[in-house]
């Protein structure tokens, strides 16, 4: 059984290489294959991409959805080197992020990185 996704009126999804847009009515998708999949919700533009780690989280989404997710991790690497200069106690949070990427679980990743994104709202309201 594949995975089944149901979508509201005039949502959208990625699904591989393709942008899916729903009509106007409500619709249930059983989609099935290894293709990555993201909805709308999980997407993150570059205008959204505001602060250091919404743009780690965008990049882990391009590796997610890359063919070649490798062609991502320099500017990856770069990037959360950048953010644990600025701020240390986001280790935990890379090191968790790194052993999905690494271990080729990137859909993984990009979860981790939403908890990673709460973390940087916590730190940016107590500074």
């Amino acid at each position: 059984m594949g995975l089944k996704v149901e979508l509201k009126p005039g949502e959208r999804i990625i699904i591989g290489d393709s942008i899916v847009t729903n009509d106007d009515q409500r619709t249930r998708l059983i989609i099935e294959g290894d293709a990555p999949i993201l909805r709308e919700k999980d997407i993150m533009t570059s205008d959204l991409a505001d602060t250091p780690c919404k743009k780690i989280y965008m990049i882990v989404q391009l590796m997610y959805l890359s063919r070649d997710p490798a062609v991502h991790h320099e500017l990856y690497f770069n990037l959360m080197k950048q953010t644990l200069e600025a701020a240390p106690s986001t280790k935990p949070y890379f090191d968790r992020i790194n052993n999905q990427i690494l271990t080729g679980n990137v859909y993984k990743a990009l979860k981790e990185t939403q908890s990673l994104i709460e973390y940087e709202k916590d730190l940016l309201a107590n500074a």
